[in-house]
């Protein structure tokens, strides 16, 4: 009998080493590259004393949505090995239809869109999971032979992390060739901001965007 336990005892400390080891090697070989920064802008809310749900195609009170190709982007925060990070701040920001911000500092002729909310701040879920509803943002000249393509502004902190500032992208855009933003960086890190999106039979365009974050 005694012969017998430790034969089971012996058994279960293989098994639990080898599923720690697994794990481990799991782990390991689930490295990923992180999210690069890109510049903050000179557009970041100065007033964030406003409506910042994750829809910003509606603002509440108002019958009317705001003009613009729907968008729905969602994603994923995670460490560089994987893991999920729950609580995560997750803002983004961006220029409605016209390719105006809602910003002093943006002096475009261009009209702003009344019914666009223009800036969201949500938190990830225990799967690390965020998700907004917004419209395809229009390019915009940043200076003469300058022109901004489509994209949106992410700020990304959690306690633990370092806070990330980056952009996305919308793949396929031709301006993203011309951008010196998008361009400075190498071309392994502009994949990992430039995201596929896909439309739906109504028009919608939806993709994924995932961040990996790196603990201080």
């Amino acid at each position: 009998m005694n012969s017998r336990r430790f034969f089971l005892k012996k058994l279960s400390l293989l098994t639990f080493a080898g599923t720690a080891s697994s794990h481990a090697l799991s782990a390991s070989s689930c490295k990923k590259k992180l999210t690069p920064s890109q510049s903050l802008g000179p557009f970041y809310p100065d007033n964030l004393k406003i409506e910042k749900d994750a829809d910003l195609t509606q603002l509440k009170g108002h019958q009317k949505k705001a003009k613009g190709q729907l968008v729905k982007v969602s994603g994923i925060v995670q460490d560089q090995f994987c893991n999920p990070i729950e609580d995560a701040i997750v803002e983004v920001w961006q220029a409605c239809y016209s390719g105006r911000y809602n910003h002093p500092s943006d002096t475009s002729k261009e009209k702003l869109d009344p019914n666009f909310q223009y800036y969201a701040m949500m938190k990830t879920d225990l799967k690390g999971e965020y998700s907004f509803k917004t419209i395809r943002p229009g390019a915009y000249k940043a200076s003469l032979n300058w022109m901004r393509p489509p994209h949106i502004h992410y700020k990304v902190s959690l306690r633990g992390y370092k806070t990330l500032i980056t952009q996305l992208y919308f793949n396929g855009d031709k301006l993203n060739e011309e951008d010196g933003i998008l361009n400075s960086l190498s071309l392994k890190e502009k994949k990992l901001v430039i995201v596929d999106f896909k439309k739906d039979n109504q028009g919608v365009l939806s993709g994924k965007f995932i961040i990996t974050l790196k603990k201080n």
